[in-house]
């Protein structure tokens, strides 16, 4: 901290300049005019929406390929972009933000629902630095106020041209970067060391899990031997809703519980209350989930599922799972939420990824779905219990830890990316 202060005195005693992004640079626009079948066999890499939304730095190791035709008119990402999602369902999480810190070897595009923003002079900034700045919490809170929207809160461009960033000297940049950069190294070893004992549990548990949970066809009397259904014909399927943001009378007040991500990340897959709840008004007609129905993510973040503890209703990401009237007394209900864990890795398999990701829901409907005897399905669920119960246990302590080493992370490089303003 000593050395960044003897560099301001050096470089910038009287203050650091600041600039309005639409002064310093220009936004590109990801891929345009893409097809479902231009993202089968593609000959050219692309950035995905989730690859921006996780990674500061951006991941070029990718897999992701989109055809492009010879001549074919796309904006291709440099080094030293920074890369942005362009929507989400909060504006907190819109234009999340990840620089293109390596160099490129190969032709990048960018996912259609992203865009990118290129400095005019890229001798200007050193890209680690930006990685840095651009998720600063003052930085996100700018950004955040550049969103629009009800269901779904969309970046304005224009609004983003006039966000004004810090320009500091490279050096003090450089220096910024190598103590960053340092902290999170070490923060990283600490959190793959506490996350090791945990992993290694989680695994067993899911190995154990898989194998309780996989079935043969009935082929005889066998006490494991099942009978197996299409998911289509075990479940009743609905898609979830949202109603208007623009009517205050369908939120205000409201005591229905109405589910989204955020609330699976932050009360786990058992849910009985939510962040955010609905009026009857909200409702215009549509019935609530029923109380021991599921909750599946069929677009957005796909893999995820969740028991519902109460009748409710779920954002349009999500599918409700009811069991149908025929099959009630012969499916447990905790045997169904442990076997939905083997339905979220189908759901990630099997998706469109034209334009914004989602579960191929004809293959979804298709997929074999086993209704063993009772008594086999009492003993799963008994084990499995005492399985997540333990990785439970051990978790309690390590998320904890592993958060309150980020937010000494956050805490310094917030202290470092405050500057003077120079009059």
């Amino acid at each position: 901290m000593n050395t960044i202060k003897e560099l301001i005195e050096k470089y910038c005693p009287d203050g650091v300049e600041y600039k309005k992004l639409g002064e310093i640079g220009s936004f590109y626009s990801g891929l345009s005019g893409k097809s479902k079948d231009d993202f089968k066999d593609g000959n050219a890499m692309f950035i995905t929406y989730m690859n921006v939304y996780s990674n500061p730095s951006t991941n070029l190791d990718v897999i992701e390929r989109v055809k492009i035709g010879q001549g074919e008119k796309q904006n291709k990402i440099e080094k030293g972009d920074i890369l942005f999602t362009g929507s989400s369902e909060t504006p907190d999480e819109c234009g999340m933000s990840s620089v293109v810190t390596d160099d490129i070897a190969s032709d990048y595009y960018l996912n259609s629902f992203c865009f990118g923003f290129r400095l005019n002079n890229k001798d200007t900034f050193e890209p680690n630095f930006l990685k840095h700045l651009f998720r600063d919490r003052k930085m996100r809170a700018q950004i955040a106020r550049t969103a629009n929207g009800v269901t779904r809160y969309n970046v304005s461009k224009k609004l983003f041209a006039r966000i004004i960033i810090p320009v500091p000297p490279l050096p003090v940049q450089h220096e910024i970067v190598r103590i960053l950069d340092s902290f999170t190294s070490l923060e990283a070893e600490l959190e793959a060391e506490l996350e090791a004992e945990l992993e290694a549990r989680r695994k067993q548990y899911e190995y154990y899990r898989d194998q309780l949970l996989s079935f043969k066809h009935l082929s005889g009397g066998g006490r494991d031997e099942v009978e197996w259904k299409t998911l289509g014909e075990v479940f009743e399927m609905r898609n979830g809703y949202t109603p208007s943001k623009s009517h205050s009378e369908f939120w205000e007040g409201g005591i229905i519980p109405w589910f989204r991500m955020e609330d699976i990340r932050k009360n786990g897959r058992k849910l009985s209350d939510s962040i955010l709840h609905i009026t009857d008004k909200g409702l215009k007609g549509k019935g609530l989930f029923d109380k021991g129905t599921f909750i599946l993510a069929t677009t957005a973040t796909i893999g995820e599922h969740a028991l519902l503890i109460v009748d409710s209703l779920a954002n349009q990401r999500f599918t409700n799972l009811k069991i149908r009237k025929s099959l009630v007394n012969s499916l447990l209900v905790d045997f169904v939420f442990y076997y939905l864990f083997i339905v979220d890795e189908f759901c990630k398999r099997h998706t469109n990824k034209s334009g914004f990701e989602s579960v191929d829901m004809k293959a979804l409907s298709k997929m074999p779905f086993p209704i063993p005897p009772l008594s086999t399905q009492r003993r799963i669920v008994s084990v499995l219990d005492r399985f997540e119960s333990l990785v439970n246990d051990i978790s309690t302590g390590l998320p904890a830890e592993i958060a309150a080493r980020h937010q000494q992370y956050e805490y310094y490089r917030d202290q470092l990316l405050s500057f003077k303003r120079k009059s």
